[in-house]
């Protein structure tokens, strides 16, 4: 009970340094947003503590199966944190903060071509943004990015070569699949399928259909300037992140699928092998 509870405790406590990345390295941060960014990160520490304190999760996905959520963590860590390190070298420039942006400065015009994804970021900003402001969301736009293809490439690893979910144990699909409804009807494997494909397809159209949908909203709603540093991080990251995590999600559910699978056939099978002893011994 101890280890489970100063583990959800350790976990609240990144979930709560990750979100308050922003506001404690960027300067001249407002009072108010200071409190805003303070409570939402106790709330979002207060509940990482709850749920992976308790028995079983309500909410969270394969809490039982790491690395999975590990991967998600740390990749978006590492692009909150990235962010705000170039964000912070406007004004306090160092080694860290100049490599950071010379790299996201060769990542962005590299992945900026036409009709990708950095590009439509870049597009979606209003006409009379000034250049500097642009050439900022193209480099959080390219790293970010390409923080999301990497994690996927390394959940992708884990699962093929890493044999993930039961190199480290037992499965047990409703424990970690809090969400979904096995007695919602249909064919478990069916409906388990049919959720991957739809979570790869959907994850790999969202950063292409954000900016589209921002783009075509401008003229009712205020456009996005992303001019200030906080915004710029968060709305950068959430556009890369989304949707790595729904293709993660797919890949996992694929993955369960297929053990559920392999392990119907295996019952059909030691089913059949009993049945045909009991007719030999029948007949003899």
């Amino acid at each position: 009970m101890f280890v489970r509870m100063s583990g959800a405790a350790m976990r609240g406590l990144l979930v709560a340094l990750l979100i308050a990345t922003p506001a404690l390295l960027l300067p001249d941060v407002a009072s108010d947003q200071s409190q805003i960014v303070v409570l939402v990160a106790l709330l979002a520490a207060f509940l990482t503590f709850v749920e992976y304190n308790s028995n079983a999760p309500s909410i969270v996905e394969f809490r039982d199966a790491p690395p999975f959520n590990r991967v998600r963590f740390v990749a978006l860590f590492v692009t909150v944190f990235v962010l705000t390190a170039i964000a912070k070298g406007k004004t306090d420039s160092s080694a860290l903060t100049e490599g950071l942006a010379s790299i996201g400065q060769i990542v962005g015009n590299t992945i900026d071509f036409p009709y990708s994804p950095v590009r439509l970021v870049v597009l979606m900003l209003p006409t009379h943004v000034s250049m500097e402001a642009i050439s900022d969301v193209r480099v959080a736009a390219g790293l970010a990015y390409m923080i999301s293809l990497l994690t996927l490439v390394v959940f992708a690893m884990v699962v093929r070569i890493g044999g993930w979910p039961v190199r480290n144990g037992p499965f047990n699909v409703w424990v970690n699949l809090p969400l979904f409804d096995p007695t919602a009807g249909g064919d478990v494997l069916v409906r388990l399928r049919r959720d991957a494909r739809f979570n790869i397809a959907f994850g790999f159209l969202l950063p292409f259909l954000i900016p589209a949908v921002v783009k075509t909203t401008s003229d009712l709603l205020d456009p996005i300037t992303l001019q200030n540093p906080q915004t710029l991080i968060w709305t950068v990251t959430a556009w890369a992140f989304l949707p790595a995590s729904m293709i993660m999600r797919g890949i996992a559910m694929k993955r369960v699928a297929d053990l559920i699978e392999a392990k119907r056939r295996r019952a059909y099978a030691n089913a059949a092998a009993a049945e045909e002893e009991r007719e030999y011994q029948a007949a003899y």
